[in-house]
């Protein structure tokens, strides 16, 4: 099929390639007309440059070199036209020409040697340390003059570079040295001292490292950083790089601008509606309204019928809309795969025809000119199959695996051990040695500046991050534990702190029951969750991690991808070290890193590989909950759902034709008995699931029964396993083991063979308690506030 022009055009929009350029309110320093440095005559100028970078006599080699350097730069420019040496510099096209600048003053020798390239460089290096000219970022980034760069630090402001570089600290030398060289080439470029520069600056220095390929170092931020510490940079800067590089957030206007409308009457109602409907929506399905309605409705209408101006569509432009928007196109506008979620995005467009009639019943002066047929019938809407659908593949999926989820939490616990293994043994070998770890053998790699640890796989003969492979491997057993234990949505783990835990004190009792506070994110509703030994176990394992030796965790300020905009500084738990700076874990971090953990565990289903995700813990973890008898309406508090029914949506236990008739059974039953049994949870309800905690506490200990459970030993709890004894009462419980002995010799008396098997039985499960006592650590630990396992690796 024949592609037109509009259908490319679609595509590439629909594609994302027309984004708008990033806005920022800092502005870099204009450019300097003219200053005293490149005013100088000939002479002056020469003595000057003479003698700063070349006097140590007319014997030294060096300096004959740069003498001659100069004079052959000064000459070749004075033969171009202009009132300083910087217009003459730029006339020259030396400035434009980059890398082979030299070329141009050579071009009358018919065989140029190569120190002649090397005296020009060293005449030019003179004139740029001397502030003579000032070449653009164009030219700077393409020669990379180590000693350019420290002669114009020595020659322009030593005392200023050397007090940013105090506040370097602990960086590795190539971090440093980048950050140096950044702040050199703003101060040659824009002139000025190291004092001056501005935040603009910094932009424009990044903006330019972009565009010429500089990526790697594009993304480093030690040298603002520098700024910041130093205080060179005023108060009201943004404290990290990253904030002015990435979007913040804009307004209905310019969201709407960036997708290109060409009719401004329909330009200006959809700004007015989308600003009529903010106030009840957060900024993310802002967007997402204005995503719909601008691409992917009208400006899809714009590219296929040039000139349409009006909200009353034709029967047949209407069906071809809805036609292209069933697929997914690729940037040539070929059909991929069919829209999945096709009629959700009918519901946007049905529902701003319908929010117009609406108001313009109320406001028809404002609203009443656009009320139109509305193109999308009610049922093109109706998602009652798709939605089934996507229940029982979920469910289905969720059935899969939950019986899976012991072999996945085995197989991420030996990928965290065996990548600590590895990187431990290559931590202990020489550089260039040979080291085994975990049947593999490796040579280790050079160590770097950088600190991070490589080796080579000998049965591969590849290079291999061990230092990234265990940072991979430990924060996906993190997020596997903490996603199971909690059944927290991905966004509220990353935002857990250091301040998110709470100690709550039952009253009764007196006891420290650990709480985990969760902050608000899709429900905008804040709620505890209880922190059972295993996950208290985890998250120490994370905070000492995080800490790194330190008091306290790294302040990090997070940036919000969806409402797009930036935290304070938090002490977040899912953080990592990236370069020079500690950063918060991204939902794309941990993304990858479940992949890389789900194609390494190889835990199969029918034969095939299973793609574990952040949302299927928090299904496995509903599913559970709900099966091992927790009350739904308890679960939905738990995991923060505004209702029950959302609930059951994630519980994958029951076909769908036993959840109908169980609700029917319900409704007829609620039709029956009084309404006031069956209400919200109350707060009397909650102290009552609080208060099964209390009764947990008997003579010996802490019964750990489950919640709503009897006790299935008839209060016999000396052979109850599940008997937790507080090492206080070991005295109280040896004195019923020798009460026992001195039972079971009467009863062997007396011949009560029954009396003596059960005293036998009672007294074996006593000594089993008593010899678990004696073995365990000679500290009491309170059971309340679990203790640290030694598989969280902690080392002396």
């Amino acid at each position: 099929m024949s592609l037109t022009k509009s259908d490319t055009e679609v595509a590439k929009l629909v594609a994302g390639v027309d984004k708008p350029a990033p806005l920022s309110r800092w502005k870099p320093r204009p450019t300097e007309q003219g200053w005293w440095q490149t005013r100088q005559d000939r002479d002056a100028l020469a003595e000057r440059l003479l003698r700063l970078f070349a006097d140590k006599g007319p014997s030294n080699a060096r300096d004959q070199a740069r003498r001659r350097g100069l004079t052959k730069v000064l000459d070749w420019l004075e033969r171009h036209p202009g009132d300083s040496w910087q217009d003459r510099w730029l006339a020259s096209g030396a400035d434009a020409a980059g890398f082979d600048w030299a070329d141009l003053p050579l071009q009358g020798i018919a065989k140029p040697r190569n120190y002649h390239r090397d005296e020009l460089n060293s005449g030019v290096t003179m004139l740029v340390a001397g502030q003579a000219v000032r070449p653009g970022y164009r030219w700077l980034l393409r020669q990379r003059q180590v000693l350019m760069l420290a002669e114009a630090r020595s020659a322009i402001d030593p005392d200023g570079f050397a007090r940013v570089e105090r506040h370097t600290g602990q960086a590795a030398r190539y971090a440093r040295s980048d950050a140096l060289n950044k702040l050199t080439w703003i101060v040659i470029s824009k002139g000025g001292v190291v004092a001056d520069i501005t935040v603009g600056d910094c932009i424009e220095l990044t903006e330019a490292l972009q565009q010429h390929h500089f990526r790697g170092s594009a993304g480093r931020p030690l040298f603002y950083a520098l700024l910041k510490e130093a205080g060179v940079l005023h108060g009201n800067a943004p404290s990290r790089l990253r904030e002015l590089r990435l979007h913040g957030r804009r307004s209905v206007e310019q969201i709407v601008d960036a997708y290109g409308i060409q009719c401004r009457p329909i330009r200006n109602l959809l700004i007015e509606y989308l600003t009529e409907r903010s106030p009840e929506l957060d900024h993310t399905s802002l967007r997402s309204v204005a995503r719909n309605l601008c691409r992917l409705f009208w400006r899809d209408l714009e590219i296929h019928r040039p000139g349409i101006d009006s909200l009353k569509l034709a029967p047949e432009v209407a069906q071809a809309w809805k036609e292209r928007l069933a697929h997914i196109r690729d940037a040539d506008g070929n059909p991929l795969r069919p829209r999945e979620n096709y009629r959700g995005e009918l519901v946007f467009v049905r529902a701003f025809y319908e929010d117009i009639a609406r108001w313009a019943a109320d406001d028809p002066a404002r609203w009443a000119q656009w009320v139109a047929p509305c193109p999308i019938k009610a049922s093109e809407v109706t998602r009652k199959k798709t939605q089934a659908r996507v229940k029982a593949r979920m469910d289905q999926r969720t059935r899969t695996q939950l019986p899976l989820l012991p072999a996945l939490l085995r197989a991420v616990e030996q990928q965290r051990k065996e990548a600590t293994e590895r990187v431990q043994a290559a931590r202990d070998t020489p550089s260039e040695g040979q080291f085994t770890a975990v049947g593999q053998q490796f040579q280790r790699c050079r160590q770097g500046d950088s600190g991070r640890v490589f080796a080579i796989d000998s049965t591969t003969g590849s290079r291999r991050d061990l230092t990234f492979e265990e940072e991979a491997a430990f924060w996906s057993w993190a997020t596997v534990e903490v996603l199971r234990h909690t059944g927290i949505r991905i966004e509220e783990m990353l935002e857990l702190t250091h301040h998110s835990f709470v100690a709550y004190t039952l009253p009764t009792t007196g006891e420290v029951v650990p709480m985990l506070q969760i902050a608000p994110s899709k429900t905008d509703a804040e709620r505890l969750l209880l922190v059972s030994a295993e996950l208290a176990e985890v998250l120490t394992a994370i905070i000492f991690r995080v800490r790194a030796g330190n008091a306290a965790l790294p302040l990090v300020p997070a940036y919000d991808v969806f409402e797009q905009t930036w935290s304070p500084p938090m002490p977040y738990l899912f953080q990592r070290r990236f370069g020079t700076e500690d950063r918060p874990l991204t939902r794309s971090y941990i993304r990858e890193c479940l992949v890389t953990m789900s194609q390494t565990a190889q835990v199969t289903a029918a034969g095939q590989p299973l793609q574990w995700r952040p949302h299927d813990f928090r299904r496995i973890f509903v599913t559970d909950a709900i099966r091992s008898g927790l009350p739904p309406h308890i679960a939905a508090k738990v995991c923060g759902h505004a209702t029950v029914d959302t609930t059951m949506g994630y519980a994958a236990i029951y076909p769908e034709d036993v959840i109908s008739h169980h609700r029917a059974f319900i409704a007829r039953r609620r039709a029956e008995r009084p309404s006031e049994e069956y209400r919200d949870l109350t707060a009397t309800e909650w102290d009552q699931f609080l208060a099964h905690f209390e009764l947990r506490k008997v003579a010996l200990g802490i019964c750990g029964r489950d919640h709503g459970t009897p006790c299935q030993h008839e209060n016999a709890c000396v052979r109850c396993p599940l008997l937790r004894v507080d090492p206080t009462q070991q005295p109280r419980l040896e004195q019923i083991h020798a009460n026992l002995a001195d039972r079971l010799d009467e009863a062997r008396e007396q011949g009560w063979m029954g009396e003596v098997a059960a005293i036998e039985t009672t007294m074996a499960a006593a000594a089993q308690k008593l010899e678990a006592m004696r073995t365990a650590r000679d500290k009491p630990v309170h059971l309340g506030m679990p203790d640290v396992h030694l598989s969280v690796g902690r080392r002396a």
